[in-house]
């Protein structure tokens, strides 16, 4: 009889988005269903798609689905460093579920020590708790100017000791050289615990790509431990932003119950937030969404969304400057449905108050051409000098609702629940901004408070995941749906997003089982990166050493 399974395994990938949430969401349904006490574990993700926890806290959304894919509640302790960009330079950073500031790439540097602590504590308390982690690399090993500051990829490898499976994207090509290069480039510390490679999102005849993999083999001395094959039905909880393409389609939904369609167009901001709010729509049979980026793409939409957003603001003068501000105020003149989300929501009000994500230059500051620049980039949304005299910017909001938003610390995280009508509600909420005035009936009863806006054919909350509630969303899409003059448009009985989400986990394991070695991977796990692994020398490595793990 086999001892019974005990380790840690990372997965790391080629590039961003080339498949690391869904390998290991995979991995640990596939653990689970065997009976492991299995745990997902990203020691820093960088995303503004994020869920709160039962404490609090925010994580990446790619760990809640993977602690689902467990069996367990999301937790801080899966995911203890997020960091959430507001602007090219700078991110808002959260250390164990609780935003502790801004930081730029220079601030970030100065906090590694720090950062690293708590990322090794929650991860050796993790492995003292359950039989298996499997944790999640961020980006690429193979960004060998950050190693130095690397908490998530070999950093975290080097310091805790785990085996590391890179994958690479094949759908983008040349996944081959990212496999042999991303081995290449590292030093030979990190070599020596990259202990093979998986395949993500292969099209056809495997055999066809066997002679690749062998020379892979030959030239790396690391075996692919499996060709997982490309999956149409995957696509709920996506996390990474490019995943959110202007006019491309969300989901895959099913044929329509009644006669008629409902097309729903999101506006794909340039700082969009929690863009996985739509995708409880996309599940619905009939209802077609799609990502919108100007105003001749949301003029046939039934109903336009205005998804959350980390500079709100930044995101509310580009939907005027390229257009979609007027054909929002159209539409609201025509009684079409319009809906916002958070950022979004606060953008449909009148004022907009901001001294968090967003300052503008202090009147004392001197005049001249210097003051004048640091105003034109902070209008712009992008980094300004700490030396320059702030106060908080005020905006005009699109006016669509009457309501005021004034932006405070410390931030609203929490779970939240509620009703609307007889329908109970279930969400999150993750916003620093307050409605601090409004003459618009509420659309929603949150933890007994009223909450949001209704006027008409537009409305506003600021919860997220409100249209997962699957009896509040039908009946509100029957209303969309006779407000658009859909009358043909039936919503389906019994969809349940949950039920969907269970199924695409359940796909994503079938799938390990079926398409990866278990054998060696369950080797991998219980004994680490074997020894005497090749190390790859070009002949031309040069550049700084990475600092002690």
């Amino acid at each position: 009889m086999s001892a019974p399974l005990r380790g840690a395994l990372l997965i790391a990938g080629t590039t961003s988005d080339a498949g690391k949430s869904v390998v290991v969401a995979g991995i640990c349904r596939m653990l689970a269903r065997r009976g492991v006490r299995v745990a997902p574990f990203k020691a820093q993700n960088m995303s503004n798609n994020s869920v709160v926890t039962l404490d609090g806290g925010e994580i990446g959304r790619a760990q809640a689905l993977q602690a689902r894919a467990c069996g367990l509640e999301p937790s801080v302790r899966f995911n203890p460093v997020l960091l959430k960009p507001g602007s090219d330079r700078r991110s808002q950073l959260v250390v164990r579920g609780k935003a502790v500031g801004t930081v730029g790439a220079r601030d970030y540097f100065t906090r590694r020590q720090e950062l690293r602590e708590v990322v090794a504590a929650e991860l050796a308390s993790l492995r003292d708790e359950f039989d298996v982690v499997v944790c999640e690399g961020a980006g690429s090993p193979a960004e060998i100017n950050l190693r130095a500051t690397d908490l998530a990829n070999m950093g975290l490898a080097r310091a805790a000791d785990i085996p590391v499976l890179v994958v690479g994207d094949i759908d983008r090509g040349g996944v081959l050289a990212h496999l042999f290069g991303t081995v290449a480039v590292l030093e030979p510390e990190d070599q020596q615990l990259i202990a093979g490679f998986l395949v993500n999102k292969f099209r056809g005849d495997v055999s066809l790509l066997q002679p690749g993999i062998d020379q892979l083999v030959a030239l790396t001395g690391r075996p692919t431990l499996g060709v997982l094959p490309f999956a149409e039905d995957l696509w709920l909880d996506a996390e990474d932003s490019l995943g959110t393409i202007s006019g491309a389609p969300v989901g895959r939904p099913g044929p329509p119950h009644g006669s008629d369609w409902l097309t729903v167009a999101a506006v794909r901001l340039p700082r969009i937030s929690n863009s996985t709010d739509i995708e409880a729509l996309a599940c619905e049979p009939g209802v077609s969404v799609r990502w919108a980026d100007s105003p001749h793409q949301l003029a046939t939409a039934d109903l336009v969304i205005i998804p959350g957003s980390k500079a709100t603001i930044s995101d509310l003068n580009w939907l005027r400057a390229n257009g979609i501000a007027d054909a929002l105020r159209d539409r609201a003149a025509t009684g079409r449905p319009i809906l916002g989300v958070c950022g979004g929501y606060q953008m449909l009000g009148t004022r907009i108050v901001d001294g968090v994500e967003h300052t503008a230059v202090a009147p004392s500051s001197p005049p001249g051409r210097a003051a004048a620049s640091v105003a034109v980039a902070a209008a712009a949304g992008a980094e300004v000098p700490e030396s320059a005299t702030a106060r908080p910017c005020v905006a005009e909001g699109l006016g669509l609702l009457d309501l005021d938003i004034e932006f405070a610390d410390p931030k609203i995280a929490r779970q939240v629940s509620g009703i609307a009508g007889a329908h109970p509600l279930h969400g999150y909420e993750i916003h620093h901004g307050r409605v601090t005035r409004t003459a618009d009936p509420a659309w929603l009863t949150i933890e007994g408070d009223p909450e949001g806006s209704a006027r008409e054919a537009i409305w506003g909350t600021h919860v997220h995941g409100l249209l997962e509630s699957d009896e509040f969303r039908r009946t509100w899409l029957t209303e969309v749906a006779a407000r658009a003059g859909r009358t043909g448009f039936t919503v389906a009985p019994g969809t349940s997003v949950a039920t969907v989400r269970s199924a695409q986990l359940d796909l994503l394991a079938d799938l390990v089982e079926k398409h990866v070695d278990l054998a060696a991977l369950d080797q991998l796990i219980r004994d680490g990166a074997p020894a005497g692994l090749a190390v790859i020398d070009t002949g031309i490595r040069a550049g700084p050493r990475s600092a002690a793990p």
